[in-house]
């Protein structure tokens, strides 16, 4: 590659570049410089003011040593499966069952109440089923108790059995209005000659979604798993506010654990 060449070419259109400018310096400054930091002065021992002593991979390994650290991977890993495995059907057929309806008016209506949940706060929905958890004023114990199951209810946030299925269970039914929406979008956008050809060739629906559609929306499927990755490994605010990370550590993941050494010690 001719490096003039390319520098010809910027010279040229130097006013889009000069407009992409405070985009990177924000980047630069709010993202990249804080991840890079914190990777840095990892590799110190040092009072969270001055750095002290340079013990290169010592943090870490003292990291891998914390009985705490080793459960809470082992928690993340649990919520992270569960995630992919949520994100990856349920809001998947939901998005399929709107992209066949018939009528063009119902399946605007369904895409819209697929977004409204979204409007309210995430933080109020996890507040509502902390509520629903409650083991005395609870909506799932009541339920029990009414149908005559008593023996059913549990103190599901405080059992150390049941406190992590408890959290991932959160949101049921599970159809998310932004992974529904992605894959919705992506399966708009195959082309109707296929569709059509199919139906012409008399495929049945499950053939039609294993052989057509679900090849053509694979680009909507790697963004969901990419996502959902992120948010499962990174992700602590519901827990934080649901168990605290209890009882015990039985909910606790390295994010939340990370957090109260950086915040409380």
């Amino acid at each position: 590659m001719d490096i003039k060449a390319v520098f010809k070419k910027i010279a040229k259109k130097k006013q889009y570049y000069f407009l992409l400018l405070p985009t990177f310096v924000l980047l630069i400054t709010f993202n990249y410089y804080p991840a890079f930091s914190a990777l840095y002065h990892s590799l110190f021992e040092w009072n969270g003011v001055n750095l002290s002593k340079f013990i290169g991979l010592k943090n870490f390994v003292e990291m891998m040593r914390d009985p705490t650290i080793r459960i809470s991977l082992g928690n993340v890993a649990r919520l992270t499966t569960t995630n992919l495995l949520i994100n990856l059907t349920f809001p998947l057929f939901a998005a399929e069952l709107i992209y066949h309806l018939k009528n063009s008016k119902f399946a605007y209506s369904y895409r819209v109440l697929c977004v409204i949940p979204m409007v309210v706060p995430a933080m109020v929905i996890i507040m509502i089923w902390r509520f629903i958890y409650n083991p005395t004023r609870g909506l799932l114990n009541q339920l029990f108790k009414v149908a005559g199951l008593g023996y059913l209810a549990r103190p599901w946030l405080g059992d150390f059995d049941l406190a992590l299925y408890a959290v991932i269970f959160v949101g049921f039914p599970w159809i998310s209005g932004f992974s529904t929406l992605i894959y919705l979008a992506g399966l708009q956008n195959i082309p109707v000659s296929i569709t059509e050809a199919a139906t012409i060739d008399g495929t049945t629906a499950i053939t039609r979604f294993l052989k057509i559609e679900l090849p053509l929306i694979t680009a909507q499927i790697k963004l969901i798993v990419i996502l959902t990755l992120i948010g499962a490994i990174q992700g602590f605010v519901n827990i934080m506010v649901m168990t605290n990370g209890g009882p015990g550590e039985a909910t606790m993941v390295p994010g939340l654990h990370l957090y109260r050494n950086a915040m409380y010690y």
